[in-house]
C-alpha cells in the first residue's frame, strides 16, 4: 500500500513537471525566417504580427539612421540575402554590437507590426571574416 501511494506521488511529480516543461518551451519558442518568409508568413495568416521572430538578413548600404538619446535610437533596413528586392524596416531602441555597420549580417529578433516596421528587441550581427581561420592555418 505505501509503495503504492508513492509511486501515485511520484507519478504525479513527473507529470507537473513534464507540464511545466512543455508549457516554458512552447512559450519561449520564437520562429527563425529569412525576409521572404516572414513576408509569406505574414500574408498567410495575419496574426503572426503578434508573434515574436528571428530573421537574418543584411543590412542596405546606407539605410542605417542613428537616432538621438543614451544609448540611441537606430533604425535600418534588412534585405535577404537570396532576394535582395525583399526588404522591410527595422527600429531598434539600445546599443547596437561593436561589429554592426552598414551592409552587416544580422539575426533582428521582436515583432513585425503591421505598419511593416521590425520592432527589434535584440539585433545581433555575423562578421564571419573577422573570426574565421586563414586558410593557411586550418591546413596546418
Amino acid at each position: 500500500m505505501r509503495h503504492g501511494r508513492f509511486l501515485a506521488g511520484l507519478v504525479g511529480v513527473a507529470a507537473v513537471v513534464g507540464y511545466l516543461m512543455f508549457t516554458g518551451i512552447r512559450d519561449s519558442m520564437v520562429y527563425y525566417l529569412t525576409p521572404v518568409e516572414l513576408m509569406a508568413r505574414v500574408e498567410d495568416d495575419p496574426t503572426f504580427h503578434e508573434m515574436g521572430v528571428k530573421v537574418s538578413g543584411r543590412v542596405v548600404a546606407g539605410s542605417w539612421e542613428r537616432g538621438g538619446g543614451g544609448l540611441g535610437s537606430h533604425a535600418f533596413t534588412v534585405a535577404d540575402m537570396e532576394s535582395p528586392g525583399v526588404v522591410f524596416r527595422v527600429h531598434y531602441e539600445n546599443a547596437l554590437p561593436d561589429t554592426f555597420n552598414d551592409e552587416a549580417e544580422v539575426v533582428v529578433e521582436g515583432i513585425y507590426g503591421t505598419d511593416g516596421v521590425f520592432r527589434a528587441h535584440t539585433v545581433l550581427t555575423k562578421c564571419g571574416s573577422r573570426y574565421e581561420a586563414a586558410g593557411e592555418e586550418l591546413a596546418a
